[in-house]
């Protein structure tokens, strides 16, 4: 039989070949060479196998892990790093960065141990320890936390029950402005030519404004100019001119919608609407940006303006750029 090399045949085959030979020669009382020699591999492959099974058995032959190099940082120093990234930003170590990268942290490695690593040795050790690349969520300095708490626990649970007894469909409110020059996101081209998509030249900017509620409720409106108490009032009383019955909005803190003339407004409503403000600079208890994320993400970002065409139109709108599925809707 021609020999062959057993570096070509996978560790499981390689196990079984060895317990075999070992087997045939222990239990079998076959010559090793003639063992061998009949699995066509190198004549004294088989001695190492053998005085391995005459000190530790058969356990000896089975296939293992190879251990590799012995790692840099112990488990305590390893702990050390976890600590250092969770819930943590770099800045909070002295760095001028915001976000953690692989660079930074061997960095830090080298500065706190005096250990050098590797960038790859690095994602190993945090992929180890469950720490993985994400994008982050951003979260104002101003943002109360407790204030944020109460709202997901006391505020809105209440306002539910109040909405369930007397009839009402809770929406939440929101603005938001679209540009004629948004980020285009990414496409394919050949490398080392960077693609060209043509789109207008001319500057042309839309506002919007839009309430939804928790089970697919929408309305909206585009507009131009700045957005005041006296245009948001006219924004309500459209809004309400859908047949909704009663109607608790939630918004946010915009002065608009804090206004003597926007609350005088609703005292006139008699009950049939009400405002409820959310917490200080916390976009994301309102679902209500995911409407307008989905639109600039889904809608401006990828549709560049074709030749005369414009942004919006204003008054209602469907646009294919703002419609959404009640998929994209959450409740805080």
């Amino acid at each position: 039989m021609p020999k062959q090399d057993g570096r070509t045949l996978d560790h499981k085959s390689l196990e079984t070949l060895r317990l075999i030979a070992v087997r045939r020669v222990v239990e079998g009382g076959e010559k090793p060479s003639d063992v061998i020699r009949s699995l066509g591999l190198c004549r004294t492959s088989i001695y190492p196998w053998l005085r391995k099974h005459k000190k530790k058995g058969e356990a000896a032959l089975h296939m293992r892990k190879a251990s590799g190099p012995k790692p840099k940082l112990n488990e305590k120093q390893c702990q050390q790093v976890s600590r250092w990234i969770i819930g943590k930003d770099p800045r909070q170590h002295g760095l001028d960065f915001g976000l953690w990268t692989r660079q930074i942290v061997a960095q830090l490695v080298e500065e706190k141990f005096g250990i050098s690593i590797k960038l790859t040795a690095v994602g190993l050790l945090l992929a180890r320890m469950g720490i993985t690349p994400q994008k982050p969520l951003r979260r104002a300095y101003e943002r109360d936390p407790k204030a944020v708490d109460q709202w997901l626990k006391q505020d809105y649970p209440r306002l539910r029950r109040r909405a369930r007894k007397h009839g009402a469909t809770i929406f939440f409110l929101d603005e938001a402005g679209f540009s004629s020059e948004p980020n285009l996101g990414r496409t394919y081209g050949l490398k080392g030519e960077t693609p060209v998509v043509k789109t207008t030249g001319q500057r042309q900017k839309v506002s919007a404004i839009s309430a939804v509620s928790a089970k697919g409720g929408f309305w909206s409106q585009v507009y131009t100019g700045t957005l005041n108490a006296a245009r948001f009032v006219e924004f309500l009383k459209a809004c309400r001119r859908g047949g909704r019955g009663k109607v608790y909005l939630v918004v946010d803190g915009h002065p608009s919608h804090r206004a003597k003339v926007v609350a005088a407004y609703v005292a006139a409503c008699r009950g049939d609407l009400e405002l409820h403000f959310l917490p200080p600079y916390s976009p994301d208890l309102n679902p209500d940006e995911f409407v307008w994320q989905h639109a600039k993400t889904n809608g401006v970002a990828k549709k560049p303006l074709k030749k005369n065409e414009a942004t919006f139109p204003t008054g209602d709108f469907t646009c294919d750029r703002v419609s959404i599925a009640q998929n994209v809707l959450c409740k805080p």
